[in-house]
């Protein structure tokens, strides 16, 4: 998902996805340590998108 995305969203739907992102990224790292995650990659992604869901709610104020 790109900022552009991101951004026109309002505030109590970015908490709401931000949320759920943490959710799944807890359950990539779950499925890490079980050795049943495919693709390593999923976790810098998922990282990512909350970082970008972050900075939109700061620049939302």
């Amino acid at each position: 998902m790109k900022y552009t995305e991101i951004i026109n969203r309002d505030k109590g739907e970015l908490q709401k996805l931000l949320k759920e992102k943490k959710l799944h990224l807890f359950e990539l790292r779950l499925r890490l340590r079980t050795m049943q995650l495919k693709n390593p990659n999923e976790l810098r992604a998922v990282r990512k998108e909350i970082a970008r869901i972050n900075t939109a709610l700061v620049a939302k104020g």
